[in-house]
């Protein structure tokens, strides 16, 4: 008789280097997977670029088990959240196991219907899982609107003016000093000064 050797893993993403994935890693460690089966991924909102996600796929064997914790860890979208399962379940042909979701578990149902159920399963959350980060995006960017027409600042606050900026705008306006020599005076850019000097003028109205 030969034995299939299977071995399971567990992936784990946190979408910013903020975030903890502390309950994610609880969740795996629970199932007694070796810690060196566990793959970690921090990243920022920007960068989807996963190097352990890519050595965990790589190292991923037929038969092979791999635990995720909710079915969003898998890619960032409702369409490369479908490719990874294609990729994992037909081309690495592995047993898929979603914590959060124990209808997305591939060890149950092989025949043809079982697979079908699971695929329409899957298509049916992963779109779920879209709708609710772009939700959470209209949310935050109402709330960052409403906040500024409240008169809420975002950002790094504007630094104080130099206790010399006035006298050195007045002599960079009467000619007496370029436009360089005057941010040299303040330190600051170019950009900066001409800027802060634009700023000044029309809030004093001058």
């Amino acid at each position: 008789m030969i034995t299939i050797l299977i071995n399971t893993y567990g992936y784990v993403r946190v979408s910013s280097r903020e975030q903890n994935g502390d309950r994610q890693l609880i969740a795996l460690r629970e199932l007694s997977i070796a810690e060196k089966n566990i793959f970690t991924d921090k990243q920022s909102g920007k960068d989807f670029d996963r190097p352990q996600y890519k050595k965990l796929v790589k190292k991923l064997k037929p038969n092979d088990l791999l635990y995720v914790k909710s079915i969003d860890r898998l890619g960032r979208n409702y369409e490369e959240i479908l490719e990874q399962w294609r990729i994992l379940t037909k081309e690495k042909r592995i047993d898929i196991v979603v914590l959060d979701m124990p209808l997305l578990d591939t060890r149950r149902g092989k025949d043809l219907m079982g697979t079908f159920l699971s695929d329409i399963v899957l298509q049916v959350l992963s779109f779920v899982a879209e709708n609710e980060r772009r939700n959470i995006r209209q949310r935050q960017a109402e709330g960052i609107a409403a906040a500024k027409a409240r008169g809420v600042k975002f950002g790094r606050p504007s630094k104080a003016l130099p206790d010399n900026f006035e006298q050195i705008h007045r002599k960079w306006r009467r000619g007496q000093l370029k436009l360089q020599e005057a941010a040299d005076a303040c330190a600051m850019p170019v950009s900066t000064f001409y800027a802060k000097a634009m700023q000044f003028e029309k809030n004093n109205k001058i």
